[in-house]
Order: structure tokens, then sequence, then C-alpha cells
């Protein structure tokens, strides 16, 4: 298991678009992936349950995955963060 925690950016959050990136990149990869905040976690393939944790701008969030790919993912994801989620 590979843990990271990341700020979130970008001026939006991650609203639908930006989180439609972050889900997609999520999927190129074979690990169990979720995201946590404020100890609540869910699938970060999973469209809905990425927006239904209301993620804003400046907001800490965890990046955890499991897996043999689990280190790669969690940095890609980690790094589009950074990149302010193609915004």
């Amino acid at each position: 298991m590979y843990t990271q925690e990341v700020t979130i950016k970008n001026e939006v959050g991650l609203h639908a678009r930006p989180a439609t990136f972050f889900i997609q990149k999520a999927n190129e990869f074979k690990s169990g992936i979720w995201v946590e905040k404020d100890a609540r976690r869910v699938n970060a393939k999973s469209l809905l349950g990425v927006l239904s944790l209301g993620i804003t701008k400046d907001m800490s969030i965890t990046l955890i995955a499991d897996g043999v790919d689990e280190k790669e993912a969690v940095e890609a994801l980690a790094e589009l963060a950074a990149s302010n989620l193609g915004e």
C-alpha cells in the first residue's frame, strides 16, 4: 500500500471536468486507488464517489493505492493534482 497527501490547488477544486481527468488517469492503473478526505474514503475510479467528497481549492486529500503499480498510480495522480487538473 502506498499513500501520499496532496493539496488541490486549482481554483474550482475537483468539480466535474477536473474530476473526469482525475478518474481517467486513475483508470490507467491496475491497482485499487482511493481518495480519502476527513476519514471518508471513496474509489478514485468513480466519478460520483470523487464528486461526493466536495473537494475544493486548498483542500488536502490523501491518495491511497494498493496493487502492482501502486506507487506509479499515486505519483501520477499527485502530479496531475499539482498541474491544476488540466485547468
